[in-house]
């Protein structure tokens, strides 16, 4: 939802200010393309190095733990048993669980339960890269459709409102998907992109009126 968000508002935004510079249509569309690759490959970029430190950091620990329990098995058991009371498991009742997980995969129970990491959390470059480069290539075609549809007479405002419209059913869903208000959260990322849409469109009417 946060990709397709940035693909609307700044691909909208880059297609109003060059609209408001006054130039033909077909220029406009090239710079909408050119602004979808390269904020896709952006997102995509940014996101597989930031998940890939995320992946490294997750591989240091789990060679860490394993060094631990190889050199320390008893207080690893200890840590793990605590860990369990911190919980509200009783003492007995703790250890008794701490022992059975560690006879079954020892690793796999303190890179859960000390360490945070299981299979289902696990860091994934390529698939956190791939998903965020579609969501904002998603988000980005929307106003580049209207780019498509629009007279040429008219593209920045009708971009300009569709987009505004697109924010707002997005903003709607995710609010709703995560028990958020609504109207509020609407209303944010609506009032965002209009912010972002008019001073692109000030600088294209500025740099237009310059050259």
């Amino acid at each position: 939802m946060l990709g397709a968000n940035d693909g609307i508002v700044s691909t909208a935004s880059l297609i109003v200010g060059v609209a408001a510079a006054e130039v033909a249509q077909s220029a406009v569309l090239i710079a909408g393309i050119a602004g979808l690759v390269a904020g896709a490959m952006s997102m995509a970029a940014g996101e597989y190095v930031s998940v890939s430190s995320q992946s490294d950091t997750e591989r240091a620990d789990l060679a860490r733990e394993r060094t631990e329990l190889r050199d320390n098995a008893e207080l690893e058991l200890d840590e793990l048993t605590e860990i369990y009371v911190k919980r509200g498991v009783d003492q007995a009742l703790a250890r008794q669980v701490a022992q059975q997980l560690t006879m079954k995969d020892a690793l796999a129970a303190h890179a859960r339960d000390e360490l945070g990491i299981s299979a289902a959390s696990a860091a994934r470059p390529v698939q956190a890269a791939l998903t965020s480069a579609a969501s904002f290539s998603v988000g980005a075609a929307l106003p580049l459709l209207m780019v498509v549809l629009s007279p040429a007479g008219a593209l920045a405002p009708i971009v300009s409102g569709a987009s505004l419209v697109f924010l707002a059913l997005l903003g709607a869903i995710g609010a709703r998907a995560g028990g958020a208000h609504v109207v509020r959260a609407t209303a944010r990322v609506m009032f965002w992109g209009a912010l972002a849409m008019a001073l692109t469109a000030g600088i294209g009417k500025l740099v237009s009126a310059v050259i």
